[in-house]
């Protein structure tokens, strides 16, 4: 009967581990499946809730004189910025540019999406013409350095790097070294940083996605332990703040401010907010289309600095 009631107890301590922070376990840790998968994209981003064209489409355009009527730039990108490039393509590129199938964007679309590490594989290998990306993984830049590829990064925005908890979590600031600590495993408990007496679950990404690069530069060559990644206690994970802000929608959690300054688009222009950055239109040095070179310099002006401002990206501060 002891041996019972000690099990019962076990179980009750289990189920309320796995029940704290849930939210961020449907934000985060969900998405954390193999971008092998033929069916990642469609579990990192609702592909047809962005779709150029549609009426119903949450991706804003903006009217233009500029059309490209002809050789289109196969643009692709990082999922946390499909709604900005699928935009783009909209604004720009005639209705027959894109093929979406209702599920995914087939061969012969001007349009794709193929998240981070396939955009970065696609624009080496010479299948795509412009991707929208953060910078890229050491190993992206040595499969470029690998194939003889130049890669050409022209910042079109701003964004930040952001670290989220649970919305009843106490803490509401951490600095970049409290940080750094904890997805060291430095710091493993909240009360080491101003919270309650609980283990601290730092959650990760995929090898190779854009927010995992960008947290291990962040990390300033610390290692991240490779089992330092679990369900059970209270939760932090990092995205980028479009990301957390407009493509997820389950609630229930908040953003941290880092170094005391909350990640707002006022903070991110002004780059008072520590981890702040530029994202890219990314080209090859040498292809030769001629409308890359268009639509590069279209994103720089008034035009295309709206359209990452209406789709809830930072533009360029001017």
């Amino acid at each position: 009967m002891k041996l019972f009631k000690q099990l019962l107890v076990l179980l009750a301590v289990v189920l309320s581990f796995v029940t704290i922070d849930l939210v961020i376990y449907k934000v985060a840790t969900k998405r954390y499946v193999s971008e092998d998968g033929e069916r990642f994209k469609a579990k990192s981003i609702e592909l047809d809730k962005y779709l150029p064209y549609d009426e119903n489409s949450m991706a804003v355009t903006v009217d233009t004189d500029l059309r490209i009527e002809s050789d289109w730039p196969v643009i692709d990108g990082a999922a946390a910025l499909y709604p900005e490039f699928s935009a783009v393509v909209g604004s720009i590129y005639p209705e027959e540019a894109v093929i979406f199938d209702g599920e995914d964007y087939v061969e012969g679309s001007a349009l794709r999406m193929n998240n981070t590490r396939g955009s970065y594989t696609e624009i080496v290998d010479g299948t795509a013409d412009i991707v929208f990306c953060a910078y890229p993984s050491e190993e992206q830049l040595a499969y470029a350095e690998e194939k003889g590829v130049e890669l050409v990064f022209t910042p079109i925005g701003r964004e930040a790097f952001v670290f989220f908890v649970n919305e009843k979590n106490p803490v509401d600031t951490l600095t970049c070294d409290e940080i750094r600590g904890i997805y060291a495993g430095r710091i493993r408990n909240w009360s080491e940083v101003g919270g309650d007496n609980a283990l601290i679950s730092p959650l990760s990404r995929n090898k190779g996605s854009g927010s995992q690069s960008t947290m291990e530069r962040f990390m300033q060559g610390e290692e991240i332990p490779k089992d330092y990644d679990a369900l059970f206690g209270k939760s932090i994970a990092f995205s980028f703040r479009f990301y957390v802000n407009e493509i997820t929608n389950y609630g229930g959690i908040k953003l941290i401010s880092v170094d005391g300054v909350y990640p707002s688009e006022d903070n991110i222009r002004n780059n008072t907010y520590p981890i702040s950055s530029e994202f890219y239109a990314v080209t090859r040095a040498g292809d030769t289309n001629p409308n890359i070179p268009v639509i590069l310099d279209w994103l720089l002006s008034d035009e295309g600095q709206q359209v990452i401002e209406a789709n809830g990206y930072v533009g360029l501060e001017k």
